[in-house]
């Protein structure tokens, strides 16, 4: 059932727009990637999933996604998990788990993080994880760039970054930059008080699966498995990722 979410006041008012599916629990909840949205390939084949096995699912649009209301431009990984927690705190009457694909693994981390400290009732009950990109902003992006990249950054507040998923550039902000520096979780051990299952491609070309290893050694005190695909990219979309992907979200429900 399509609903949404206001979060925000005035001018920085953004309605999310929300797939919310009523089952038995602890329900699965679909964070998404950098660019992507609710109804892409993977989102949708675990509502499938829980379609067909009676399961709670819950799936949403960052602003500037999909049927989200907003500008892509003005986001940031605050802004964003701002509405996944918002999105959660509205819908979820009991633990859930996340499952967040590639910035939206960044995204999970940072939330459960929230959950177990302020409300532990909703704290995950498990997490999944496709492709991690954990700190990308800084790793993944910044750290990339060439010293022309980071001064037309600098310099102009954008650099429009080709895509190999769409036809558009993406824009990389000076905003979306600065402020992912104040959510690095690779600092220092992360806690999230759950199961964390990670699904990575080996010929990932946008988050490399030694990035993986990194978050897996960051996760010293949590029950982490790790699944290497040694011929799967980045979206693992394919039916035998998406068979993976449901097998290790069954695992912890």
């Amino acid at each position: 059932m399509q609903q949404s979410v206001t979060v925000g006041e005035g001018a920085d008012e953004r309605r999310i727009a929300v797939l919310h599916r009523e089952g038995k629990g602890p329900p699965a909840v679909w964070i998404g990637g950098f660019k992507s949205d609710m109804r892409a390939t993977k989102a949708t084949a675990i509502d499938s999933w829980a379609e067909r096995k009676g399961r709670a699912c819950l799936r949403f649009d960052y602003s500037g996604h999909g049927e989200s209301g907003g500008d892509f431009e003005q986001g940031t990984i605050s802004r964003w998990l701002e509405e996944a927690l918002a999105v959660m705190g509205q819908f979820l009457k009991e633990r859930p788990i996340l499952v967040g694909s590639s910035m939206g693994g960044w995204i999970s981390l940072l939330a459960a993080r929230h959950l177990l400290e302020k409300r532990p009732a909703l704290a995950p009950a498990g997490i999944v994880l496709i492709a991690p990109a954990t700190d990308m902003t800084e790793k993944l992006m910044w750290g990339r760039f060439p010293e022309d990249i980071r001064r037309a950054v600098a310099e102009t507040g954008v650099y429009y970054r080709p895509s190999a998923y769409s036809e558009d550039p993406y824009p990389i902000t000076r905003k979306l930059i600065e402020d992912g520096r104040h959510h690095l979780l690779l600092d220092k051990p992360i806690q999230t008080g759950c199961p964390v299952h990670i699904l990575q491609g080996m010929e990932d070309p946008d988050v490399p699966w030694n990035h993986a290893l990194e978050l897996m050694e960051h996760l010293p005190g949590d029950s982490v498995s790790l699944t290497l695909i040694k011929d799967g990219d980045h979206r693992l979309s394919r039916d035998e990722d998406l068979e993976r992907l449901i097998g290790a979200i069954e695992a912890i429900a």
